[in-house]
This record gives structure tokens, C-alpha cells and sequence, in this order.
């Protein structure tokens, strides 16, 4: 796995010497600038100075696309969720997103103040390294996704995963990624221990601004708790 070569980046930073960051992974043949213009529209005025961190997947050729290239964290040769998700692709992509978790510590944001955001394709890797995750990031935002290699994840899962809130959001008209595929993902993630903030929306494979609203309410809780704590 090279990650020596840090991936490139979109960034965008609410104020001045941010205290957290969101890093957030685009879905299949999007890139890091897909997720910028939600930032004005999640963002609150009383929560602190965030640096939003969209990186872009590498090209690949994608075998479900006639191996037609584009970014993309894993190659989807069978769009069933259960064989759907090329194991060493997550793998690699799990690897980049933790070399960026890493630079974020560097620039003085510790995995304690970082959210890990995925769509579709980008929320199955965040999923991933989530529940490989040693030291426990802020918490985890899965949307429109499933949880990729579920029986190998379910055995490297660290015992300290499930202490990271997470939530996930589906489309109850997904044709992408099917709502029970989501809703069963869920359920293995509460088997492993995991406190799920739910939330289904009458929509398709997309983002829709009630969802931004109710994300917008979990991110406050987070930043609430960890000034608590």
C-alpha cells in the first residue's frame, strides 16, 4: 500500500486555527470538490473553527463501469452489497485516510476532534476504518452506504471502535446502494456495539437539506460532549 504520496486535497476552513476537521469521502466518479458547497450550508455559527478536508479518491478503472477509469476507493465488480466491495482497493483507501488522519494531527487536530464522513462509496472506506480505528476518532458519518466485507470487519473490529458515535442516513429509494442493504449494515453495527443515530429520508442516492439539518443537529451534540468531557 503507497502512502507515502499524500492524496490531493479540496480544503475549506470555517475560521482561523481550526480546533476540529471533517474529512470527507466522495462517492464513485466524483472527487473531493462534490462535498464543498455543503459546508455553508451544515455549518453553524456557534461551533468552533472547523477545517473540512474533501480529499480525491485515486483513478482506477471500475469493472461494473466496463473498466472505464475513474475515482474511485475500490473497484465494484458485482453490484451485490455482499461481493460488491474489492478488498485490497478499501484497504488502500483505508491506509490513505489514515495517513490524512495523521497529517491532521500533525497540523494539531487529533483523531479526539475529527470526524470521518463518507457517501456511498466513501461511506463503506469510512466504515472501514472506523472500526479498525485503535484510537477512536470523534465519530463517524455514514450516508447512503453499507458496511463492505462484513465478516473479515466484524473480526478486526477494535474494542474501542464502537465508543465512536455514529451516524448513518439512507434514501428509502436508493437504487445505487439498496435501503435494506443499509438498514442490515446498521444492524451489524449495533451487534458490534455501536450507538447508531439513525435517520431515513423519502429521497434516492442523494443528500436532501433535512438531512444536512439533522447531521447539523448530531455535529453540535459532538462538539457539546466533547466540551463536557
Amino acid at each position: 500500500m503507497d502512502t507515502e504520496s499524500l492524496l490531493d486535497t479540496v480544503e475549506h476552513e470555517t475560521g482561523t486555527a481550526p480546533q476540529w476537521s471533517v474529512l470527507w469521502l466522495h462517492g464513485l466518479g466524483a472527487d473531493g470538490n462534490d462535498f464543498a458547497p455543503i459546508v455553508p450550508e451544515l455549518v453553524r455559527k456557534d461551533w468552533p473553527a472547523l477545517r473540512f478536508v474533501f480529499p480525491h479518491a485515486p483513478v482506477r478503472p471500475v469493472t461494473i463501469n466496463n473498466g472505464v477509469p475513474m475515482r474511485a476507493w475500490y473497484d465494484i465488480r458485482d453490484m451485490n452489497l455482499a461481493q460488491r466491495a474489492d478488498e485490497a482497493g478499501v484497504d488502500q483507501s483505508v491506509a490513505q485516510v489514515e495517513a490524512l488522519i495523521a497529517r491532521e494531527g500533525e497540523r494539531g487536530v487529533p483523531p479526539s476532534r475529527l470526524l470521518l464522513a463518507g457517501f456511498s462509496q466513501g461511506g463503506a472506506v469510512t466504515l472501514a476504518a472506523g472500526l479498525r480505528r485503535e484510537v477512536p476518532l470523534a465519530g463517524l458519518i455514514a450516508l447512503s452506504t453499507y458496511l463492505p466485507m462484513p465478516e473479515r470487519l466484524r473480526r478486526e473490529a477494535t474494542a474501542q471502535a464502537a465508543s465512536q458515535p455514529l451516524f448513518m442516513a439512507h434514501g428509502q429509494f436508493d437504487p445505487v446502494v439498496p435501503f435494506a442493504g443499509g438498514q442490515a449494515s446498521a444492524g451489524a453495527l449495533r451487534e458490534l456495539g455501536f450507538e447508531i443515530d439513525w435517520h431515513v429520508y423519502p429521497m434516492a442516492h442523494q443528500v436532501c437539506a433535512e438531512q444536512i439539518r439533522d447531521l447539523g443537529d448530531w455535529m453540535s451534540r459532538v462538539f457539546a460532549a466533547a466540551d463536557r468531557g
